[in-house]
């Protein structure tokens, strides 16, 4: 299953990270770290918050390890078994997650933004400097991966990702607009273009190695050598952030329609057909929204939306029935600060890790069961999620 990150917004993101919990079927509710700092922390969870990082051990909840960082942080995997790249000041540094410490390894730039796992590699972009680099992902456990190196043409809040046959598809932008995207051959040769993606914005890529970018107005899609525009039938309908699976051809992404709203919670979700070129807007459950920290795709290539209900909504990608939505939080309301914490979702195989701020929780649900097997209370409010993904 592709596993892709896009976290938004790189006008903040230059502050570094803190990274997301992660469950296990047994419940820790003091979150006390363990007495060696030397643990080596399998399959970890990185949970952000006010001050710092902490991780958690993926099995047992709890906090493994515990790592200062002043500031608002954000992270991704970084697409071995045991890394998490903070977005620092100083651009992109590779936390070692298992080991509980920052290491050297950095990408530097300001704004470090999106980062991308597909196939066996894993793409940086620094909005500050307009740099892509794209390389193994494994490698990074021998040292700082050289790997494929590119520069847009104009520094933007962009994203890149690199194809199983050499193609790089890349944002087109400037500081104050984004309009679409290009598409180099291994070789570094543009060998298509678009410029009908309004305020492109993140990236997921579909089976058979379908990249779609969302548009103000629709997707984006690269397939067969070329891009095709899929438009909604609205003037106006941001689709700004996506979740894609190897297990379907389906994307799923959020849908916006009201381009003034100072916060809109959405009521509806898009799922972009990518053999089919078709976008289906599917109506949320009366009165639920979501929020961009809400979507992700199960095992099978199921769709997952947290919902302001609580409840993980499970959707059929196929249909847009929503088949189950399990219970795992409180309700919540999205808050108008964008980097303010609300429930986050993170995926890894057949697991989702869930955060509760209101009660310092993390939360670990079997996908297969739709059960919580694991909790932990921290002793700080958790806000962003994330953790290790190296079968990606």
């Amino acid at each position: 299953m592709n596993r892709h990150t896009t976290n938004g917004l790189a006008a903040l993101v230059a502050a570094s990270l803190a990274l997301a919990a992660c469950g296990s079927g047994t419940t820790d509710e003091t979150g006390s770290p363990p007495t060696s700092s030397a643990t080596l922390v399998k399959d970890p969870v990185a949970v952000t918050h006010d001050g710092g990082i902490h991780v958690l051990d993926g099995e047992t909840l709890k906090v493994a390890h515990t790592v200062a960082l002043d500031g608002f942080n954000r992270i991704n995997p970084a697409g071995n078994d045991t890394g998490v790249f903070v977005s620092t000041v100083a651009g992109f540094q590779l936390l070692d997650a298992a080991a509980g410490k920052m290491t050297d390894l950095t990408w530097p730039g300001t704004k470090p933004g999106h980062v991308v796992l597909h196939g066996d590699r894993t793409i940086l972009f620094t909005d500050g400097t307009g740099d892509v680099h794209s390389f193994v992902s494994k490698d990074l456990t021998d040292g700082k991966p050289v790997g494929r190196q590119y520069k847009t043409a104009q520094p933007h809040h962009g994203v890149a990702v690199e194809l199983s046959d050499g193609t790089l598809v890349v944002t087109l932008g400037t500081a104050e607009s984004r309009s679409g995207a290009i598409a180099l051959d291994k070789d570094g040769k543009e060998i298509a273009r678009s410029e009908e993606c309004p305020g492109v914005h993140g990236e997921a890529v579909a089976q058979g190695d379908v990249v779609g970018l969302g548009c103000e107005d629709g997707m984006l899609l690269f397939k067969n050598d070329a891009f095709v525009k899929i438009k909604s039938d609205r003037a106006y309908s941001r689709i700004g952030n996506q979740a894609g699976s190897d297990a379907s051809p389906v994307l799923l992404g959020d849908y916006k329609i009201e381009p003034d709203a100072e916060l809109e919670n959405p009521g509806q979700f898009a799922l972009i057909d990518t053999a089919t070129n078709s976008l289906k807007v599917v109506p949320m459950p009366k009165g639920v929204s979501y929020s961009f920290r809400s979507l992700g795709r199960g095992p099978k290539g199921e769709g997952l939306i947290l919902g302001t209900d609580g409840k993980l909504h499970v959707v059929d990608p196929a249909t847009g029935a929503i088949t189950s939505a399990w219970p795992v939080v409180g309700a919540w309301k999205e808050p108008m600060k964008w980097q303010d914490p609300r429930p986050a979702l993170f995926v890894r195989d057949d697991t989702a890790y869930i955060t509760e701020p209101v009660s310092k929780k993390v939360h670990r649900l079997d996908l297969t069961t739709g059960k919580i097997v694991g909790s932990v209370e921290l002793p700080v409010t958790p806000n962003e999620i994330s953790g290790t993904l190296s079968d990606h």
